[in-house]
């Protein structure tokens, strides 16, 4: 069964939820995250702390969105065979929106930010980023980032997703320490971290991930493209036909919400024919920062 086609209407909304959440993550990062040298991991947690290192060696004024863009592009390219042509064109357009974005609001601003306490520029940056991010995935979009990395070294190295993104964010909340010479530069970003996830844990629905059942005749091909390309993990289950009597294999997945278009496509891709069923499952999880 194919897919069904997105209408005017559907697109419309899309288009205003890229647009206006790429515009709300911008000012979370040039209006209050950067000013105050917050950097809560991501793409731009990672470009401020660029920036401040060609600042500070090089006496060099770089946009933090063009930084950002510079990384963005190769990550893009990474997961761009995983993403589909839908998602894959609204992507590019949402972390270029968000890069000059950020560069037109620090221009205006001149690199101040909106209010001089740290802590409120952790709080309202960590609740703007939230809100932004929540916005983008609605619209079936993803803001390329350190996500993608994770999943091409969850492949070469067989580790969680969960984990090396943990582990790289770390990474860069540490290296704003050792940049910045400041200990208030990690508390500040993991404040930012934790106001972050419990906005879009407040925003999405109770049950963030959804449990996947996939009947197919093809579905060794699906365990390769969805290991290789979206960087699931699942578990075959071993059926039998309740009229014909045939054996099947049934793949069983979870998966977060986000990512369930993207599988459907892939699978649909593969294999017209295949039968797809879903349930809400529960488990922990959040959106990852841009």
């Amino acid at each position: 069964m194919p897919t069904a086609p997105t209408t005017k209407k559907q697109l419309l909304l899309d288009a205003f939820l890229i647009v206006f959440g790429s515009f709300i993550l911008a000012i979370g990062y040039s209006l209050f995250l950067a000013p105050a040298h917050i950097s809560p991991g991501g793409v731009y947690g990672l470009a401020l702390v660029i920036r401040e290192v060609a600042r500070s060696l090089f006496g060099l004024e770089l946009g933090l969105g063009t930084i950002a863009l510079v990384f963005n592009i190769p990550l893009f390219l990474l997961a761009m065979k995983g993403l589909g042509k839908v998602t894959a064109v609204k992507t590019v357009v949402t972390f270029v929106l968000v890069a000059l974005f950020s560069d037109l609001i620090e221009t205006w601003s001149g690199g101040r930010p909106l209010v001089e306490e740290s802590i409120l520029c952790s709080f309202y940056g960590g609740a703007l980023l939230g809100v932004s991010v929540w916005m983008i995935f609605t619209a079936q979009s993803t803001c390329a980032g350190t996500d993608t990395l994770a999943r091409v070294l969850s492949r070469a190295f067989n580790t969680k997703v969960s984990t090396l993104i943990m582990l790289i964010d770390s990474l860069i909340v540490l290296l704003g320490l050792w940049v910045f010479q400041d200990w208030r530069v990690p508390l500040y970003s993991w404040i930012a971290i934790f106001v972050y996830s419990k906005v879009v844990d407040a925003l999405q629905p109770q049950n963030p991930h959804k449990s996947v059942f996939i009947i197919s005749d093809k579905t060794q091909e699906l365990r390769e493209v969805l290991i290789g390309q979206v960087g699931v993990r699942g578990t075959f289950l071993h059926g039998q036909g309740m009229y014909s009597g045939t054996p099947r294999e049934v793949l069983f997945i979870i998966i977060e919400r986000k990512h369930f278009a993207m599988l459907k496509k892939l699978v649909k891709d593969l294999d017209p024919k295949a039968f797809i069923t879903t349930a809400d499952a529960s488990n922990d999880s959040m959106p990852l920062l841009p």
